[in-house]
C-alpha cells in the first residue's frame, strides 16, 4: 500500500509480501475493543474504524483449508512437474495468495494426518 492510500475494504484486495492487508484490518477491526489503546490508534490514524456489532471474521473450516492448500500443491505440481517447494514459496490459486511451502513442510511433520489427507498427497509425488 502507498502512502497515503486507502485501506483495503475486504479480504484478497491488497497483498504485501503473502499477508492479505484487507483480511488483517478486518480481524484488527472485529477484535477492537480487546486491543491495548495504543494499537488502537494507531489503527485510527490509518484510517482503521470498530467494526460493527455484528461483524464476525471470516474463519475457514479445517477442511476447506486442507481442500485450498491441496490445490495449491496440485497447480504448482501440474506447472514444476514436482512437489519440491522452498519453504517461503507462496502459490496463488484464484487470486489469493497460498503458503504453500509452509503447508507441506508442516504437513510432513504432522504425524497424525488422516489416510485420505495423507493420499492426497501422495498422489503428488510428496516426498515424506
Amino acid at each position: 500500500m502507498k502512502a497515503g492510500g486507502v485501506l483495503p475494504a475486504g479480504t484478497g484486495e491488497v497483498i504485501v509480501q503473502g499477508e492479505d492487508l484487507g483480511g488483517w484490518i478486518a480481524g484488527q477491526r472485529v477484535r477492537w475493543d480487546k486491543l491495548v489503546p495504543a494499537r488502537q490508534y494507531l489503527l485510527e490514524t490509518l484510517g482503521a474504524e470498530l467494526a460493527d456489532e455484528d461483524a464476525q471474521p471470516a474463519r475457514r473450516s479445517q477442511s476447506a483449508a486442507w481442500e485450498r492448500n491441496v490445490a495449491a500443491a496440485r497447480q504448482f505440481h501440474d506447472r514444476e512437474g514436482h512437489l519440491t517447494v522452498p519453504r517461503k514459496h507462496v502459490e496463488t490459486v484464484e487470486g489469493e495468495p497460498i503458503r504453500l511451502g509452509s503447508f507441506l513442510d508442516n504437513s510432513r511433520r504432522a504425524a497424525r494426518l488422516s489416510p485420505q489427507r495423507r493420499a492426497d498427497l501422495d498422489a503428488l509425488r510428496m516426498r515424506w
